[in-house]
């Protein structure tokens, strides 16, 4: 069977989130994409921060010829025409999914980074394209996709945990602390949803209604195929109260990009999304098999 390979394209809907809190995706909605690039190279999970009428976009950028994440920052004028590009965390290991917020005066970045087997918070020296670790959350587990909410007082840390396949695409872990830097406690149940259909961590949560909403993932049929806002009606130490809200799934109108949608973060007037071609040509294997021959030469004695 040919290797499959998801590639990744990112868009700016002309709507904010709550747009789609309330009505879904509208049909009609205007979006902006991004240039998709180097071919089996993708940008993906799109954060955003508007400064001085420009949007500063932090992405993963992959290359399926390494199978190696890194951190970009994008920078777009108002019209969306790209400014500049630089590259800003990047780590022998994989990185992905730059959750951006801002915290006593300070810009945050926490990249989900579980090969590592730490979560590290980095602190923005010079916006927007310096950056320096500052700690590790000491969780006492491996995180993907942590999503970083400050509410009523507190924090929470949304995510899903790597323990095999079904945790690592459908469950929803959260722990509170006082500050970011922990000490974390985990809410109970733990996890508080085990489903497939929504609950790997999506993009930055949102008060609408003000109810706390976190974008999740629906991989119920495909890893990243489509999005679930979960509409918390608690949220405590001591428990959750989660009402689902429906599918929203890619358009048709956005072939090739129509197999997958997995990143929704509302930023200003504007959405952020990401959105799935499936490649089938089988190029995946010829790309696999160079790596391995770059890996077999470089432990090659000289």
């Amino acid at each position: 069977m040919p290797r499959r390979c998801d590639l990744w394209r990112i868009g700016i809907m002309h709507a904010g989130v709550a747009t789609l809190a309330r009505h879904g995706l509208p049909a009609d909605v205007a979006i902006t994409w991004l240039d998709e690039g180097r071919p089996f190279t993708f940008d993906a999970d799109p954060f955003g921060w508007w400064h001085e009428d420009r949007l500063h976009l932090f992405v993963e950028h992959y290359d399926y010829r390494s199978r190696h994440g890194v951190i970009d920052c994008i920078v777009l004028d108002a019209g969306f025409r790209q400014l500049e590009r630089r590259r800003v965390v990047e780590e022998p290991w994989h990185l992905s999914y730059p959750a951006i917020f801002e915290s006593e005066g300070s810009l945050w970045m926490l990249p989900e980074a579980y090969r590592s087997g730490e979560l590290t918070l980095y602190r923005c020296r010079g916006f927007p394209f310096d950056w320096e670790p500052a700690c590790t959350l000491p969780l006492g587990r491996e995180a993907i996709d942590a999503t970083p909410f400050h509410h009523g007082g507190r924090w929470w840390l949304f995510f899903s945990s790597s323990t095999d396949r079904l945790h690592r695409m459908g469950s929803l872990h959260i722990m509170h602390a006082d500050r970011i830097e922990g000490p974390w406690s985990p809410v109970q149940p733990d996890p508080v949803r085990l489903d497939l259909s929504g609950a790997r961590p999506a993009g930055r949560p949102f008060l609408f209604d003000g109810r706390p909403v976190l974008p999740v993932q629906d991989c119920s049929r495909t890893y990243g195929g489509a999005i679930r806002l979960l509409h918390f009606d608690r949220l405590d130490a001591a428990g959750v109260s989660i009402e689902p809200g429906a599918k929203i799934e890619p358009s048709v109108r956005w072939k090739p990009f129509h197999e997958g949608l997995h990143t929704i973060n509302g930023c200003g007037p504007v959405t952020l999304i990401d959105a799935k071609r499936i490649d089938r040509s089988g190029r995946g294997w010829l790309l696999d098999a160079g790596r391995m021959i770059r890996k077999a030469e470089a432990r090659r004695p000289a």
